[in-house]
């Protein structure tokens, strides 16, 4: 059941997931049918198995951290931030992102909006 709590849940672990570079378990958190646009403006990947081929390009390990989520009804809207060490240096990358949920409690959207500009290296 999709309730604004346990969709929050459902972002944490997605971002965990992120973190972890698992684009088959990321997958698995999406409904059959769902979208992703990441960045918006982007292509739209449909359905899980797009979805997954999308997350297959994540790192094999990075940081993530939540700044402020807002989860209402079927929707999460959350800033989070992405670190990749990348050995002598680090990329942040900041982004916004927002969930729709199915009534199962599965991501049927994703969109996220950054553009270069969100990416810093330190």
């Amino acid at each position: 059941m999709s309730t604004p709590e346990a969709n929050a849940k459902t972002v944490a672990r997605y971002l965990e997931l992120v973190g972890q570079g698992n684009a088959d378990e990321v997958a698995k958190l999406y409904a059959d049918d769902a979208t992703v646009e990441d960045p918006v403006g982007s292509e739209v990947h449909i359905g899980r198995t797009a979805i997954r081929g999308f997350y297959q390009g994540l790192p094999p390990k990075a940081d993530t951290e939540i700044i402020t989520l807002r989860a209402l009804g079927h929707e999460v809207a959350f800033f989070w931030a992405l670190t990749i060490d990348l050995g002598e240096s680090k990329m942040r990358m900041e982004i916004i992102s927002v969930m729709t949920f199915n009534s199962d409690g599965e991501i049927a959207s994703m969109k996220a909006y950054w553009t270069p500009e969100n990416i810093t290296q330190g």
